[in-house]
């Protein structure tokens, strides 16, 4: 009984820690729209992309509504968006999207991260050639015909469509169609459960059991690091 409580426990922990960091991931995605188009959902589309984001974790309206203020505070956080790539061990490109207030901070520790790894960081641009960026937006199924929601999003930029492990549809465009699709799908009366910029590997790297742990544990240490948005890789 004792053993089975301290799993569920570790599990609990585990799901708060995962809360928590999205919570505080979509905080700064709400200063940063705020920063750049204002407090007012009904005129700035990234800032309603995070509050519909904001729902699909469970957020609390209250800190999506407290981020929003402090947004817009004199004291506000300005945070600088960065880009780092390099390589995991044994060869699998990774790509660490970074929210910061202090890039000094951030690049000394991912770069420190990628070292205890057994991994390097790179320059710019020496593995995001290995990933097309993609604008990705998940919806409900219910209610929706997949080859007929094809047809109608063909000329909004879709490039991919299809359905995730929990049964809903995903659609993904280019990077540069992302604004023209979460028009196209708002004009429908599509209410997105998520919408963001993703990256997807054009390739996939396949190692054994060992080694694959040994990169993902380098995976999760940077997605610990309180600076880190988003990481990327291309392990199969």
């Amino acid at each position: 009984m004792g053993r089975i409580f301290e799993v569920r426990k570790s599990t609990m922990f585990a799901r708060w820690d995962r809360m928590a960091k999205q919570f505080t991931r979509i905080g700064k995605e709400i200063a940063i729209a705020v920063k750049a188009a204002g407090p007012d959902p009904a005129t700035n589309p990234a800032l309603r992309r995070c509050i519909a984001n904001a729902k699909g974790v469970n957020m609390p309206k209250d800190r999506v509504e407290a981020a929003i203020k402090r947004a817009q505070g004199k004291d506000m956080t300005n945070y600088e968006e960065m880009v780092y790539e390099g390589y995991a061990p044994h060869g699998v490109a990774v790509l660490v999207e970074t929210a910061t207030d202090n890039p000094t901070r951030t690049v000394a520790n991912v770069r420190m991260h990628f070292r205890k790894g057994e991994g390097s960081l790179g320059n710019s641009g020496s593995v995001s050639f290995l990933f097309n960026h993609l604008g990705e937006f998940k919806i409900k199924k219910e209610g929706q015909d997949l080859e007929e929601l094809e047809l109608e999003l063909i000329d909004f930029g879709l490039e991919e469509i299809g359905e995730d492990d929990e049964g809903n549809i995903v659609i993904r465009t280019p990077y540069e169609e992302f604004g023209t699709m979460a028009k196209a799908l708002e004009d429908k009366g599509i209410t997105p459960l998520s919408s963001e910029l993703t990256r997807v590997p054009t390739t996939t790297v396949e190692l054994p059991e060992e080694q694959a742990k040994e990169v993902l544990e380098l995976v999760d240490r940077l997605e610990q690091d309180e600076d880190v948005q988003k990481v990327y890789h291309n392990l199969k």
